[in-house]
């Protein structure tokens, strides 16, 4: 799924190859993976299964003519916090990002839920926040040392990819 612009490009039947890896590795989850330890740190969401759910209109057809996807991270820190970043340039030139900043709450032994602030969105030397609160919740499938897999509530499949050399500032 490495360079694929978070599964922008692959095709319907690499999409079922992408999952039917994610469905092996599932077997191999950890019992309880909302209680590891691993859940922390700042990972790069290299994949979802609908790539619009990261990022939202800014990763839709339409949002992708303007806004170039440079990184989209997310930082899991204890006890509750997380912390999304969409970084995109619009027209190749003027830099910016999306940022979502949430509390994270377990509801079962797979399942977490998020509820985010109000978007912060900055262009260039604009900075401000739009829209409502937000909600998501998440299914850990897989977790390891490198690598997290996730099933949204809606069926979205996503892959999460440990960042290498430490704070990612999101």
């Amino acid at each position: 799924v490495i360079k694929t612009d978070g599964g922008v490009s692959l095709t319907t039947k690499q999409h079922q190859e992408v999952a039917q890896v994610a469905n092996e590795l599932n077997k191999y989850c950890v019992d309880e993976p909302v209680k590891c330890p691993l859940i922390f740190g700042d990972w790069d969401v290299v994949y979802c299964s609908n790539p619009t759910s990261p990022g939202g209109g800014y990763r839709s057809a339409l949002g992708r003519l303007f806004f170039k996807t440079k990184d989209m991270v997310q930082a899991v820190e204890a006890p509750d916090s997380v912390r999304n970043k969409v970084s995109f340039s619009v027209f190749g030139f003027l830099e910016g990002e999306v940022s979502l900043k949430g509390k994270l709450k377990v509801l079962d032994h797979q399942w977490i839920q998020v509820i985010f602030q109000p978007p912060e969105l900055r262009v260039g030397a604009m900075d401000f926040q739009y829209g409502g609160e937000s909600e998501v919740k998440l299914q850990i499938t897989y977790i390891d040392e490198k690598i997290r897999l996730g099933k949204g509530s809606r069926g979205s499949l996503f892959v999460f990819r440990r960042r290498h050399g430490g704070s990612t500032n999101v």
